[in-house]
């Protein structure tokens, strides 16, 4: 990625891109002076090549892709070349695993090779056919038998173990996302799991440590993270999002599906029971036929018992993962659905847990460069998943300690690319060569 607009040395431009069910958002951006997340371009398209989180139509895709690109770009005067990928859809999966080496060199303290190489020997679990690991996220550590260590770097010790939360997904479904993005002339920096990246955007250390479960409502999927003592510890993808309750209005009031998304939007409600008898709403008849004439009462019915249907699986997936005791600060929705009325009621009805709105203000910089109402729109849950992509994107450079500004980037770039891809992406880039020519013929990103 090229930039064409003055910085400081120590904040890079990063890009996240959400390639989402019903739309496609790329957020440029970097972290300010006081720490926060400065928002510099925001480019969105609609989707039409993705259906549940999984790419189904590459070209649509990659049209959406340039679009979006092309909008971003050009409001932040920044030319987008790497990117940070979000990743959903129902072929995620989560697993549970313990990892041990033992330590040769007795002198020396335990540091961040030692966590390296136990993470590496995690991305060559065998996995079943088809499917490939996406993230390895350490949890508790036992260094010598001692258990419930959180940071064992410094500490003396020769058997080094440590629990995982292991996500993985299809190959095929992921190679199409990397597909999308290599044909729009871009590079994927990192995949990134988007519940993972909504809970940057929308949860404190606080409700971390006390334990929260991120419910991001989608328009394909609901994802679920759940945290406990400042750590993940489940993750799941619901194949269920607002578009199911969309569909659901349109089957049940008999409308089109713009009017149905409409009707959502505008007059939708989570509780039937907040809505009055009498309420009804005009819609159009179609060539010149008689108006059709909708009660706001047996609106909110359909969409409660589509809502409830999804907070149920989320409820399921809270129970499995053996925290639901445990969740102190209770569920915190965000994403596009969590814009419905009284859905956070509905919510503690259902679960018995607090509920609040995720929105992803309290790590936005006020910005006065954005045109008017960006900032504002900012926002709103819907931008929850592509500001944590930006967000995570961020903390790897700074990890990583790279600065794209420096003469030497190239070859910094380089070496972090070799030493850092254990897992898919690598994989897919690496071995992926001969399918990525195939079909574009500029091999400069390759080089």
């Amino acid at each position: 990625m090229e930039k064409s607009i003055p910085q400081e040395k120590s904040s890079p431009i990063v890009v996240g891109l959400d390639i989402g069910t019903t739309k496609i958002c790329v957020i440029v951006g970097r972290r300010s002076k006081n720490g926060k997340i400065e928002v510099l371009g925001i480019g969105k398209a609609e989707s039409a090549g993705v259906t549940r989180g999984m790419v189904s139509n590459i070209d649509k895709t990659v049209q959406g892709i340039n679009q979006a690109v092309e909008v971003a770009g050009s409001q932040s005067n920044v030319e987008i070349r790497i990117v940070n990928v979000g990743i959903a859809g129902q072929h995620i999966k989560s697993l549970q695993h313990r990892g041990l080496i033992t330590r040769r060199d007795l002198n020396t303290e335990i540091g961040r090779k030692d966590i390296d190489k136990l993470i590496e020997d995690m991305y060559n679990l065998v996995m079943p056919p088809g499917e490939e690991i996406i993230h390895v996220l350490p949890q508790e550590f036992t260094v010598d038998n001692e258990p419930g260590i959180k940071d064992p770097i410094g500490m003396s010790g020769v058997r080094l173990e440590a629990n995982f939360h292991i996500i993985s997904g299809q190959v095929t479904a992921i190679k199409n996302i990397v597909k999308c993005v290599t044909k729009g002339q871009l590079e994927s920096q990192e995949l990134i799991l988007e519940p993972l990246a909504s809970s940057e955007a929308v949860l404190s250390d606080e409700e971390k440590e006390a334990g929260v479960v991120l419910v991001d409502i989608g328009g394909g999927t609901t994802d679920v993270a759940i945290f406990h003592e400042g750590i993940i510890r489940h993750t799941a993808v619901i194949p269920f999002g607002g578009n199911s309750i969309t569909e659901d209005i349109r089957e049940g009031c008999s409308v089109m599906r713009n009017i149905a998304e409409q009707l959502k939007v505008r007059f939708g409600s989570a509780l039937a029971d907040e809505n009055k008898e009498n309420e009804i709403v005009c819609v159009p008849g179609l060539r010149g036929r008689e108006p059709k004439e909708i009660s706001v009462k047996n609106l909110a019915y359909i969409i409660q018992a589509r809502i409830e249907e999804i907070i149920e699986h989320v409820y399921y997936e809270i129970k499995s993962s053996g925290y639901e005791k445990k969740l102190i600060a209770g569920i915190v929705i965000t994403g596009g659905g969590a814009q419905l009325k009284h859905l956070s009621q509905l919510v503690e009805y259902v679960t018995g847990l607090d509920c609040r709105i995720g929105y992803p203000t309290e790590h936005l910089a006020k910005n006065e460069v954005l045109p008017k109402g960006i900032y504002e729109e900012l926002q709103s849950p819907t931008f929850a998943t592509g500001i944590g992509l930006l967000i995570k994107g961020i903390q790897k450079m700074e990890y990583d300690t790279i600065t794209l500004t420096q003469p030497e980037a190239k070859v910094q770039k380089a070496k972090y690319t070799d030493e850092r891809r254990f897992g898919l992406l690598g994989k897919i880039l690496e071995t992926g060569k001969k399918f990525i020519k195939d079909d574009i013929k500029d091999e400069d990103f390759l080089k």
